[in-house]
């Protein structure tokens, strides 16, 4: 049969395709740039592309009318004051086109939204499915508490907080029971109810065997990774206080932490468990999901992850036009850094940079730039990379996002995501030439009027010793 998939890049959507076409489907997949997908996918040439913006209706190509059934995986967690309007935009673009298929079944991953009094986020995901109701096609809801699995949003600030503090003070609402699912399952769950006239026009909640509050699953983190972790609950933090505090010591974004905040304030339970008629499945418990995310991680085979998403409004979602780097207007900072040694082994370091390896040089200043970075709002240092050993354009290396990665070139073009008075790239490349091999290293920065330059020029001390320090540990790295 042939399946639409609406949100390809994203978490959920980069796990769903394999195993759509693993069942023998053939899938079409609906992104904003057919660039990216290509580059980072390793089954581009097994889907077929069409593009569009859903919230620009007039940007949408086409659908193909033999579609039989279309998934809509587009979830935001953005804080625009627009941000339930949005959304329900987009639900309702989608469903227009979708209108002039032969489509029979929509499937939407929503959340659980139990609760009388949902936050602003849940509210929204209630809202899309009305939307989505209206469409021709009959709806099928799987709505899902938190989600865990290598590179989930939920397990990495879980993560984050474990791993990184002994002792914590946390707000009132890591008491907040919900009931946590593997990504395995979801996916399960998704297939599941592929065309299964059982689930036509009815909404299930999924979850795992466990109900535990966010404090239960950090301190069974703590025990599956050995760790002795204390907890101190704070009852009168605020929530604007608790966004901040988990703005600061994970690698999510402020707007992301506001939702995520909010959003506790609700027990997410199962109440309804009549998917074990239409799907029956015994899911993992939470401990399972935690080990398999671990083996997951030691493998460095990272499906991928919530921070490589374009929803947290750090880049505009045509960051690839930026591949380009500008020559009028800049400033740039180059090192040219000859060496002898084999051309692979020094690109191979290259394409290493930044998460767990560094920046092999005053790695320290990185940290400084990264923590100044959040405290004016910006992404921080803390997202890392999704994978220490594979790279592909539109990954995260910290603050920077990726734009381009020519391994026959031996080209790296990354985009710098901090706050800057202006725009900045930041580019390796070997060169060989006449038996003789360097690494080019250039930062440019396009600075925005007289702050950008007074910016750069104070900058340009560091840069004298960070870049070519950084060059030179490059190719001598083993």
């Amino acid at each position: 049969m042939k399946v639409l998939l609406a949100g390809a890049n994203g978490y959920i959507g980069t796990r769903l395709i394999p195993v759509l076409l693993e069942a023998g489907h053939d899938v079409v997949c609906l992104v904003r740039d057919k660039r990216r997908f290509h580059e980072q996918s390793d089954f581009g040439d097994r889907v077929s592309l069409i593009t569009g913006d859903l919230l620009k209706e007039s940007n949408i190509e086409a659908f193909p009318a033999d579609i039989d059934a279309a998934y809509y995986l587009v979830h935001s967690m953005s804080q625009s004051p627009d941000f339930t309007a949005l959304e329900a935009l987009s639900a309702h673009n989608f469903v227009t086109a979708l209108d002039k298929t032969n489509c029979r079944q929509i499937i939407f991953l929503s959340g659980i939204t139990n609760d009388e009094k949902l936050s602003k986020h849940l509210e929204s995901r209630r809202h899309v499915e009305d939307v989505l109701r209206e469409g021709k096609a009959a709806l099928t809801v799987l709505r899902a508490a938190i989600i865990i699995g290598s590179g989930s949003a939920s397990f990495e600030i879980i993560r984050d907080l474990t791993e990184k503090l002994p002792i914590m003070t946390v707000p009132r609402w890591v008491n907040t029971r919900c009931q946590p699912i593997g990504i395995r399952d979801v996916l399960a769950y998704l297939q599941g109810v592929l065309l299964n006239e059982q689930s036509f026009n009815r909404t299930f909640d999924i979850g795992g065997p466990d109900i535990l509050s966010f404090k239960q699953m950090m301190l069974i983190y703590a025990e599956v990774r050995k760790l002795k972790r204390y907890m101190i609950t704070i009852p009168f933090l605020s929530p604007k206080i608790s966004s901040y505090w988990l703005y600061f010591v994970t690698s999510t974004s402020y707007s992301l932490a506001q939702s995520l905040v909010d959003s506790m304030k609700n027990e997410t339970i199962m109440h309804d468990h009549s998917i074990d008629e239409v799907v029956p499945r015994q899911c993992l418990t939470y401990k399972e999901c935690l080990e398999l995310a671990f083996v997951k991680i030691e493998q460095n085979s990272i499906v991928s992850s919530w921070k490589d998403a374009f929803n947290q409004g750090y880049l505009n979602p045509g960051f690839m036009d930026q591949i380009k780097v500008p020559q009028n207007g800049t400033q740039e900072y180059k090192v040219k850094m000859p060496f002898e040694r084999q051309a692979d082994e020094v690109f191979t370091n290259v394409l290493a940079i930044g998460g767990n390896r560094g920046w092999y040089y005053w790695d320290w200043i990185w940290n400084i730039r990264g923590f100044l970075d959040k405290v004016f709002g910006g992404v921080g240092s803390r997202r890392g990379r999704t994978s220490n050993v594979n790279i592909s354009p539109g990954d995260v290396i910290d603050f920077w996002r990726v734009l381009l990665v020519d391994r026959e070139n031996k080209r790296l073009l990354l985009y710098a995501e901090m706050k800057l008075p202006g725009e900045a790239w930041l580019e390796f490349k070997i060169i060989e030439r006449n038996n003789n091999k360097s690494l080019s290293q250039v930062a440019t920065f396009r600075p925005n009027g007289l702050w950008g330059r007074l910016y750069w020029y104070a900058m340009w001390p560091f840069h004298l010793f960070i870049f070519n320090g950084m060059a030179r540990e490059i190719v001598n790295y083993h």
